[in-house]
C-alpha cells in the first residue's frame, strides 16, 4: 500500500483534490471535444461524490489505491502540453529580443578616453 495522508485532515483533503484534478486533466488528454470530455467529467465528479461519505481509514486507502492504479492504467502516453509551456512545441522557439540596449557604449567611451566618438 502506498503512503497515503491520514484521512480527515487537511493533507488528504488536499490528495484528493490533486487525484480528482489528475483524473480529468488525463481524460482532457484522451478526449479532445469538450462537450464528450465534459460528459466524461460529470460521470467522474458522481464517482468522487458517491465516495464522499465513507468514513473508514481502510477502505477510503482502496479506493484510493483503485483510483491510482486505474489512473495508471489509462495513463496517455503523449499528454497535451501547451505550445509556449516547457517541452511544447513552441518552447524557446522565435524569443522576443531583449529589451533595452545590447551594450552600453557612453559609460564604456568615457571609462576609455574615448569621449564623444
Amino acid at each position: 500500500m502506498s503512503s497515503l495522508p491520514a484521512p480527515f485532515t487537511a493533507a488528504n483533503r488536499s490528495y484528493v483534490k490533486s487525484l480528482y484534478r489528475r483524473i480529468l486533466t488525463n481524460e482532457l488528454n484522451w478526449i479532445t471535444q469538450r462537450d464528450l470530455w465534459r460528459a466524461r467529467a460529470l460521470t467522474i465528479r458522481a464517482e468522487f461524490e458517491r465516495n464522499r461519505d465513507v468514513h473508514d481509514p481502510r477502505a477510503l486507502a482502496q479506493i484510493f489505491d483503485k483510483a491510482e492504479a486505474a489512473l495508471a492504467d489509462r495513463k496517455h502516453p503523449d499528454p497535451y502540453r501547451p505550445p509556449e509551456a516547457p517541452d511544447g512545441t513552441k518552447w524557446e522557439r522565435n524569443l522576443p529580443p531583449p529589451v533595452g540596449p545590447l551594450f552600453d557604449h557612453e559609460p564604456y567611451n568615457e571609462a576609455h578616453g574615448r569621449a564623444g566618438h
